[in-house]
């Protein structure tokens, strides 16, 4: 079912800084070979370097038995460009 878009949430800063994050940081993780609809998805902002980042961390959904393997993306929170990649061992 598509929703229309109130207006007041395309003004929210912080709503439209983390849709364009994870929607770069979504197509990094298929670019890298990561099932995004497959992973556990999770947020967080953090401070890197000076700049504010979004953190997204893409995780197996059942990591009973697994360990490591997860690939964490910082998205710069003011542009939506990619800081840096990091995966788990």
């Amino acid at each position: 079912m598509a929703a229309t878009i109130e207006p007041a949430v395309l003004q929210d800063d912080i709503a439209v800084s983390l849709a364009r994050a994870v929607a770069a940081a979504n197509r990094r993780a298929a670019d890298l070979g990561v099932d995004v609809r497959a992973s556990h998805l999770s947020v967080s902002d953090q401070t890197t370097a000076g700049d504010a980042v979004w953190r997204i961390s893409y995780g197996p959904r059942n990591p009973v038995g697994r360990r490591g393997g997860d690939l964490i993306i910082d998205v710069n929170w003011h542009d939506g460009s990619i800081r840096r990649e990091l995966r788990g061992q």
